[in-house]
């Protein structure tokens, strides 16, 4: 219903017409008149709409109205048209229809009336877009905030664990350099005591007794094994030292090849205190199935990142599930995160983790990943995590990320990385 006329643009008083059942028109004011090409009231009467040229394309519009209008008694209000005139500058046209009634109430024909809401639809249109330019900006000023946010918690956390990593190296180097020398004294010394006892089998009252006193048969077998377990303790600091670097390792400005799997176990291993059983659940079991993955190029202190946040929240939702009245909190198979990954087609890598927890109903799993958005207690949750985990995910390493969840029987989230050089 497009008219390219420019007597649709000029106009701004409102036009009049009324017409009988027939659509014969019985009168209109002088700016009707003009735009339906009359030229005056007095020249329009008895005509139709097929009998006006300025009205020749909104004809059957118009008739169409007028008939159900008649038809209902009831009226056609804010019909809006959009014009082309000569000019290229839409106009925009409000018509009403309404029916016209005698004294009796019976209707005689229709009333008609137009308006230029022009100026109106350019108000609406730019307030709109203002309002689409300063939400725009307000996201892209939550997006910078939530990068410094990330970026400074993640900065602070990787100084702070590469400093207790660095500090706990030290001590733990000068005891493990010390053991093997401590074992070679252990065994000149019970070497000698061997042979005292070879040579001198009747030792006097005074050594014997101390001999009995300090059990050495027991001390002998003892001894060796107290410094193997020391051995073991100081392998498994190192390796907690070797996660925490691994976990805080600082990012460059470009990505690198990581090992994924290294990325994972780091994160486990420092959240190993939270798998202990307690009182108020069991231990919670880690169920590892690794495919064979090459490495990856990404940030990989990102990514720790989103690991992190994803098994802590996969244990929260195992602990909900504990304090929860669900009849099969109980089961200690349920007490279990499942971490899997595997290559897709030799195009991505996959990332799984699942947990059988509480779950989440289908409005909060809407907006698990919406900036701030959390349903934990004031202090307990920020509401960044799986906002950051996604950013991290889809954002910087191009991927994507998916969640699964049913209430009351748990939640998965799957990751996907490109495997593509960039």
């Amino acid at each position: 219903m497009t008219r390219r006329s420019s007597c649709w643009a000029c106009f701004n008083s409102s036009k009049v017409c009324w017409k009988d059942r027939n659509s014969v028109y019985l009168g209109c004011n002088q700016s009707f008149a003009e735009i339906s090409g009359a030229g005056s009231p007095a020249q329009i009467l008895g005509k139709t709409d097929d009998d006006l040229k300025g009205l020749a394309i909104e004809k059957s519009l118009y008739r169409q109205c007028d008939a159900t209008v008649i038809a209902t008694g009831q009226p056609i209000l804010d019909l809006v048209e959009t014009k082309s005139p000569t000019d290229g500058q839409p106009i925009w046209l409000q018509t009403h229809k309404l029916p016209l009634r005698d004294p009796q109430g019976e209707i005689v024909g229709v009333l008609g009336t137009i308006e230029n809401i022009t100026k109106r639809i350019q108000a609406e249109q730019l307030l709109k877009q203002q309002k689409d330019d300063l939400a725009a900006a307000l996201q892209e000023l939550q997006q910078t905030q939530f990068k410094l946010i990330q970026s400074d918690k993640m900065s602070a956390l990787g100084n702070l664990v590469a400093g207790v990593a660095h500090e706990i190296n030290n001590p733990v180097g000068f005891i493990a350099g010390n053991l093997k020398p401590a074992n070679e004294y252990m065994q000149d010394l019970f070497g000698l005591v061997d042979l005292y006892q070879k040579y001198y089998p009747n030792p006097v009252s005074e050594i014997q007794e101390e001999i009995d006193n300090i059990d050495l048969g027991y001390l002998k077998a003892d001894f060796p094994e107290l410094l193997n377990s020391m051995e073991l303790g100081v392998e498994r600091i190192c390796n907690i030292s070797n996660s925490l670097r691994t976990f805080s390792r600082a990012d460059k400005d470009y990505k690198v090849p990581f090992n994924i799997h290294e990325g994972l176990d780091s994160t486990l291993l420092i959240l190993k205190h939270r798998l202990k059983a307690h009182d108020e659940r069991p231990v919670i079991e880690i169920i590892k199935k690794y495919g064979n993955l090459p490495t990856v190029n990404c940030f990989p202190g990102q990514l720790n990142q989103v690991f992190m946040n994803l098994l802590a929240n996969a244990v929260d939702a195992l602990e909900e599930l504990y304090n929860s009245d669900l009849p099969s909190r109980h089961q200690a198979d349920r007490y279990q995160i499942e971490v899997e990954t595997q290559i897709i087609e030799d195009r991505a890598i996959a990332i799984r983790i699942a947990d059988r927890g509480i779950g989440m109903a289908e409005a909060v799993k809407q907006r698990a990943f919406d900036h701030l958005f959390t349903t934990k207690p004031v202090g307990q949750g920020t509401g960044l995590g799986l906002a950051i985990a996604r950013q991290i995910v889809v954002e910087v390493h191009g991927g994507t990320i998916q969640l699964e969840s049913i209430r009351g029987e748990g939640t998965v989230f799957t990751i996907a990385l490109p495997l593509a050089a960039d």
